[in-house]
């Protein structure tokens, strides 16, 4: 296991480098490896997932002169899926991204009706309806994220940045990723608490899910009450939920109301500015998606693909993170945030994966 650690991280660090610097020939690379996506529930564009799932890919396509194509499903149902994920193979498509848990038994069947084609999970593996079968066959790659670790690090930026208030937190679905992103936030809360004289509350009534990532409306009736009830800082784990939370703290702030959001995924800054310039966008707690859709690419081209494997994407190999530049927060909190992130990657310090003991 610790010699995979070892494999992974290094082929990650090289993706990386492969993903900071593109193609050494400038795009002129040649391949018949033709890249298709089926989005998962949201759009192309939702500012979170999908979208930075598919701006991995077009920077592959970019970089590697690749045919790429996405397809958006009617439904989120497992034959919602496989039915645009047959498209793409029929349109002669041999390489798909799946981005999302709900791909899950799509895949498990997928893998088996085209061999030849390879596939890509994030957050998730195959696995039976019923949960009986856990199977990854060599034409699979699955990969996972830490999220607890990047929400642990947005909580303590937004924590030493504003050193008072409440904060708060909406999911979508309640599911292991958004929860991780929730437990490590307040565990982020927490440590600033503890170690850095920062006075935070996070009440019980202002944790919860919405039930959905598609939502937008309810997302802004949520947020609005929390505001309402004096939270300072929602971190919003949403996807298009999260996109009506933005559109709340937006007319708020409008009005001269002072309040943030704690965007996800991916760096949501551009997404909250108002046309004074400013941003109501505190930080990111991301998931470097299109890093990973493009370094799984990449290592398809270069006869690296991790056939079968389930990966990890960590602060220790770079997967998570906050943006490492970001108006809102002093120079003083993110080079803090960097010492504490250095942490984690030497394993001095260790995010519980879990609720235990939150609210308590």
């Amino acid at each position: 296991m610790k010699k995979f650690a070892v494999v992974l991280c290094i082929f990650l660090m090289l993706g990386s480098f492969a993903f900071a610097q593109g193609s050494d020939e400038g795009g002129a690379k040649k391949s018949n490896l033709r890249v298709g996506m089926v989005t998962d529930a949201g759009t192309i564009d939702d500012k979170s997932f999908n979208q930075g799932t598919w701006e991995g890919i077009l920077k592959a396509s970019k970089d590697y002169a690749l045919d790429v194509k996405y397809l958006k499903p009617a439904g989120t149902t497992e034959a919602d899926y496989l039915k645009e994920i047959g498209n793409l193979v029929d349109a002669g498509y041999n390489f798909i991204v799946c981005p999302g848990f709900k791909f899950e038994t799509a895949l498990f069947e997928a893998q088996d009706k085209y061999p030849n084609v390879k596939f890509v999970i994030l957050d998730g593996e195959p696995h039976s309806a019923d949960y009986s079968e856990f199977r990854i066959e060599p034409n699979v790659v699955a990969v996972y994220y830490a999220e607890h670790e990047s929400g642990f690090l947005a909580g303590l930026a937004a924590a030493l940045q504003l050193k008072e208030g409440d904060f708060g937190f909406v999911g979508g679905m309640e599911i292991p990723a958004v929860q991780k992103f929730n437990w490590g936030f307040q565990q982020g809360v927490a440590f600033a608490n503890e170690n850095y004289g920062t006075k935070i509350v996070m009440k019980q009534e202002n944790n919860l899910y919405q039930g959905s990532f598609d939502n937008i409306s309810a997302g802004q009736q949520i947020a609005a009450s929390m505001y309402d009830r004096g939270v300072d800082v929602i971190f919003a784990a949403a996807g298009g939920v999260g996109v009506g939370v933005i559109n709340e703290a937006k007319n708020r702030a409008s009005s001269g109301q002072k309040v943030w959001v704690i965007g996800v995924d991916v760096d949501q800054y551009p997404e909250g500015v108002l046309p004074s310039g400013k941003s109501i966008i505190l930080t990111s707690a991301m998931k470097y998606l299109d890093r990973a859709s493009y370094d799984m690419i990449v290592a398809e081209l270069n006869g690296t693909f991790p056939a079968g494997e389930v990966l990890t994407f960590t602060a220790a190999n770079e997967g998570v993170g906050i943006p490492t530049e970001n108006p809102n927060l002093d120079k003083a909190v993110t080079d803090e945030v960097s010492k504490v992130s250095a942490m984690m990657t030497s394993g001095e310090l260790k995010v519980r994966a879990s609720g235990d003991g939150l609210f308590k």
